[in-house]
């Protein structure tokens, strides 16, 4: 009889550190799983979670914290010209379209607030919060502001890796993105653009049970991706060079087999999409297995 061995490693990777600092831009259409990608590279590449910036943190944060900190609040309106007390439909950041786009939402705005007569005074900073809250689009302004300040307040942000999540989403947004990293010498490590189907957007999206997910919804939120998103990441692909831009497949999934039906797989699905990212960072595969499932 033959016996044969295999020689067990005696050394498990846990986490592995990226080698200089600086960022890391996770970009795709709604729900393609950009959050559930950045946790993963944090745990995996000891990146802090606070140093994980999402779009839509950077939006709850700056209208919660302008509602608890009266010194913000001053900041907001001193600085980048947005307060309570400014009518969203008589101030710098208004137009016929975004007049009109405020007033079709005056219901929801009005139940949402519970306050009356919105069509007439509605404040940026409700404009804010409801656009928050609804995954409505606000002003390209207060984006871009927004994501400047936090860059810049953040804590060493110019010491350490940090990651960028859902932003930036129009071209006009990357030009300013780009010129304010390079003002911070804040060098762009990878631009990860996660690209799922418009089916498989639409299935993802409907399965949260939001309100305003209905398919008319859905369908113009993945056109807008396709006219602007898109264009984004291939105006900093022309910027930054291709070595910088990885397409990731974030639609890779696992089914476990049982007697009478296949069951899917959540968290191999998101490992399979993890896998790819880490991949195109130039994390070996050989450690791969050891960040993600913990084997040898």
């Amino acid at each position: 009889m033959e016996v044969k061995s295999r020689l067990k490693s005696l050394v498990q990777v846990e986490k592995v550190t990226v080698r200089e600092p600086g960022v890391i831009i996770l970009t795709g259409p709604s729900s393609c799983g950009k959050g559930e990608v950045a946790s993963a590279l944090c745990r995996t590449l000891s990146i802090r979670p606070e140093a994980h910036l999402s779009m839509g943190e950077i939006l709850r944060s700056t209208f919660r914290g302008a509602k608890e900190d009266p010194e913000f609040a001053e900041l907001l309106a001193s600085k980048y010209d947005l307060s309570s007390a400014t009518n969203i439909f008589d101030c710098i950041d208004s137009s016929e379209s975004l007049s009109a786009k405020v007033r079709s939402y005056q219901g929801e705005l009005e139940k949402y607030f519970e306050k009356p007569n919105m069509d007439l005074f509605t404040s940026q900073l409700d404009w804010l919060e409801f656009c928050t809250m609804n995954g409505l689009l606000v002003p390209n302004r207060w984006t871009e502001n927004f994501v400047a300040a936090h860059i810049e307040q953040a804590r060493g942000t110019r010491e350490e890796s940090f990651i960028l999540d859902g932003y930036p989403r129009t071209v006009r947004a990357a030009e300013h993105l780009l010129a304010f990293l390079e003002s911070m010498n804040i060098p762009v490590l990878k631009v990860i653009h996660l690209s799922i189907s418009r089916e498989e957007m639409m299935a993802r999206a409907q399965s949260r049970g939001r309100a305003d997910d209905d398919d008319q919804s859905l369908v113009k939120r993945f056109q807008f991706y396709i006219e602007n998103v898109q264009p984004s990441v291939d105006y900093m692909k022309t910027k930054l060079g291709s070595d910088r831009i990885a397409l990731i497949d974030a639609h890779q999934p696992v089914f476990d087999d049982f007697p009478e039906n296949k069951k899917f797989n959540l968290t191999e699905s998101i490992n399979n999409v993890v896998a790819s990212v880490l991949r195109a960072l130039g994390v070996p595969r050989v450690v791969l297995a050891d960040l993600l499932y913990g084997k040898d």
